[in-house]
């Protein structure tokens, strides 16, 4: 994991203040980070564009001209001129050396972005955004320094923002990168030392968000005992709905993530895979529930009760964020529960449970913040909010799971991933850790998928989640 930070001014003030580094220095390593990209996947003597603001993200655009001079056909584009102290030392610098300036956008292999970087608060201008849709039409490989023109402090574009491959940001990793409306806009995302190690320079910062990362993925390895039994690895009860299909995936995936026995509960019509036990009430060896998918609205008051009644863990989704239901699980503090919603399920879910009304337009726009608030009223729940990038929050901790794709844009996969985090629920797992590594193995499974990318189907990470355990032991 690593921390996401809201930005990085105060660790470059302290490089300043507490290591005699100068803002300078910093320029130089920013400007060596890129040119060390460049020269590790570009070859000698490529065109290079390199397209400047006025402030010091465009400085180091100009400092980065200077390093790939000699080695590369480098292009500078100063289109608004520049202001900043730092900007007008680089340009002073640059203009010793026999370096091409020009005034207009030109194809290149290379096209850096250095016209904004963090912090952007205001919209961009209409020249700006001119600019961006003359770069937007260019074919070449295109980077972003520190974060792609047009993303905001929250991670939106405002009111557009340049698509690029690659973002190289500096000194440590923020968090409007990985928001949901920047996903399809920053690429890879690259970190860049700027004179200390990434440890010395985050030191004594906090911050409440996490990036979680592959290396992450804790799995219900078997590897602990030879002599346990079905009953050594829990009891999830998926409760069936009017759509019996959702339910029987999460207990496929249940099944395929560890848990010892699945029971189907409810009135089924449809034929179960032999694998998968059913009955009309909840077992009473059952060690976790999984509740809400495919229900429709109509609960029945038998089952709803006897889940109330009941103290085992929960993993809810679906149709139960549209029924007062809810607001009665909701009050069993004492109880682990994990809530999946989509943004419209979180939408409903936020309009019954909070006073400030909430649509999916100012969700989408602030999601770190809303989970932060939800879970701030709901310390005791696990949210896990679905989207390109899953953002996991319990109480005052926040975890974001950046490895959703479009193969996942599908029918089946949020059932898949009830059943994941019900089958850890089962196994004993609290509920942080089931959301956090359930979500993990959804997106692993995804990414090992070897097929067309628009033809995955719900089944086929099931395939790919029970071969796991090979890619990371």
């Amino acid at each position: 994991m690593q921390k996401l930070f809201k930005s990085c001014y105060e660790m470059d003030s302290r490089c300043y203040d507490v290591y005699n580094l100068t803002e300078d220095i910093l320029m130089e390593h920013a400007a060596n980070g890129m040119a060390n990209y460049i020269k590790a996947n570009f070859k000698e003597k490529s065109m290079v564009l390199i397209v400047c603001g006025v402030g010091n993200n465009g400085a180091d655009g100009i400092v980065l001209a200077r390093l790939l001079q000699g080695f590369y056909k480098v292009k500078l584009y100063l289109p608004f001129g520049v202001r900043s102290v730092m900007a007008e030392v680089q340009l002073e610098r640059v203009q010793t050396l026999d370096i091409e300036f020009v005034d207009e956008v030109q194809e290149a292999d290379v096209i850096v972005d250095a016209i904004f970087g963090a912090g952007l608060s205001r919209e961009l201008d209409e020249k700006t955004r001119k600019l961006i849709v003359k770069l937007e039409a260019l074919n070449g490989f295109k980077i972003a320094c520190d974060v792609p023109t047009g993303i905001d402090v929250d991670g939106n574009p405002f009111p557009m923002a340049l698509f690029v491959d690659v973002t190289m940001t500096m000194g440590a990793l923020k968090e409007c990168l990985y928001s949901d409306m920047a996903k399809d806009h920053v690429g890879e995302i690259v970190c860049v030392d700027l004179g200390l190690h990434y440890d010395k320079y985050i030191e004594g910062f906090e911050s409440d968000l996490q990036l979680l990362e592959e290396s992450d993925m804790k799995l219900p390895t078997r590897n602990w005992s030879k002599t346990t039994h079905k009953g050594s690895f829990g009891h999830l009860a998926v409760i069936s709905g009017e759509k019996e299909g959702a339910g029987i995936m999460s207990a496929l995936a249940a099944l395929r993530f560890g848990a010892g026995l699945v029971t189907m509960v409810g009135e089924i019509a449809t034929p179960l895979p032999l694998v998968v036990m059913q009955d009309r009430q909840l077992p009473n060896n059952t060690t976790a529930i999984a509740f809400g998918m495919g229900f429709g609205m109509n609960f029945e008051e038998e089952i709803v009760e006897d889940i109330l009644e009941s103290e085992v863990p929960l993993v809810l989704d679906a149709d139960i964020f549209h029924s007062e239901i809810i607001l009665e699980l909701l009050e069993q503090r004492d109880r682990e529960m994990v809530l999946t919603p989509h943004p419209k399920e979180f939408v409903a879910l936020w309009n019954m449970t909070i006073d400030t009304p909430l649509n999916m337009a100012v969700l989408q726009a602030n999601r770190f913040e809303k989970v932060r608030e939800f879970c701030s009223v709901y310390p005791q729940v696990t949210l896990l909010l679905k989207g390109a990038n899953m953002i996991v929050g319990q109480d005052q901790q926040l975890f974001v799971n950046p490895y959703g794709s479009a193969k996942l844009s599908k029918g089946g996969s949020g059932d898949v991933l009830c059943g994941l985090i019900g089958a850890l629920l089962a196994q004993g797992w609290d509920s942080l850790d089931a959301a956090i590594h359930g979500s993990l193995a959804l997106t692993a499974g995804a990414k090992n998928y070897t097929g067309s990318s628009y033809a995955m189907l719900s089944t086929d990470i099931l395939e790919e989640i029970g071969k796991l355990e090979k890619f990371i032991f």
